[in-house]
């Protein structure tokens, strides 16, 4: 059987509402997305990383550092809707989507996303989660939760507080990590599917695929600095703490 072949987008469009062109602010001199792409060099799982954009001024960062930008209509309505576009002329097996505003995202949990779909064939997609050891996050709708059956694949995700705690029974609660994995044929399928009501009522993409009926898996991450690997920038704030958490780090080394 010969090797999937494995390849990386990163979406990155210019216009985010919070943080307009925030691929290209920078983080200790570097743009964020310059980040990213040195994040995905160290999985040895990628055969190649492409950045799917809508914009010209970052496709000509992304080229500035060696890094290879394709061209998407700025019209979609989801980063899903991006991936597709970008993938519908790339030849491979497997597709991982990248988050573009995840700058300290650890190389080690693309692998880790992505060796189930090496593992079963028939799976669609994969994800991660990790466990929530602050209070504050569990109340918090912006940290979207994940509940999994005994095999492995998720039941739910949700903004709010799932499993809740009736009853006084030792139990973990977890974050989802929003890095996903997809078959291409299915990524494909799943951007032509329609917005689903769940999907549309959490403000959720990955309810879709639930709601439609395909397993995602969900692997609980083993890298211990969730807390830096999953950050994301989303604010003016984001970028400050971004900084901050590299010079915290530095200091540590």
């Amino acid at each position: 059987m010969s090797k999937a072949r494995t390849i990386g987008i990163i979406p990155a469009r210019y216009g985010s509402t919070r943080l307009p062109g925030k691929a290209l602010r920078l983080i200790s001199g570097k743009p964020m997305i310059q980040r990213v792409l040195e994040c995905c060099q160290g999985a040895r799982v990628l055969d190649a990383v492409y950045v799917a954009t809508d914009d010209e001024r970052i496709a000509e960062v992304v080229r500035g550092i060696g890094g290879t930008a394709l061209m998407t209509s700025p019209d979609h309505p989801s980063g899903t809707d991006r991936l597709a576009e970008a993938v519908a002329g790339i030849a491979c097996d497997i597709v991982v989507n990248i988050q573009g505003d995840q700058p300290f995202a650890d190389p080690r949990m693309i692998e880790e996303a992505v060796q189930p779909l090496l593992d079963d064939p028939d799976l669609p997609m994969s994800t991660l989660m990790h466990a929530i050891d602050r209070e504050e996050d569990l109340y918090d709708t912006g940290v979207v939760k994940a509940v999994v059956d005994l095999a492995g694949n998720a039941l739910y995700f949700s903004r709010s507080l799932i499993p809740f705690p009736r009853q006084a029974i030792l139990h973990a609660v977890y974050e989802h990590v929003g890095l996903y994995v997809y078959r291409r044929e299915f990524l494909l399928r799943l951007a032509q599917l329609p917005p689903s009501p769940l999907e549309q009522v959490e403000s959720l993409e990955q309810l879709r695929v639930l709601e439609h009926g395909y397993r995602i898996r969900v692997i609980e991450t083993k890298c211990p600095d969730h807390t830096f690997s999953g950050f994301s920038v989303d604010t003016e704030e984001d970028l400050d703490r971004a900084e901050a958490m590299l010079r915290e780090r530095d200091e540590k080394e």
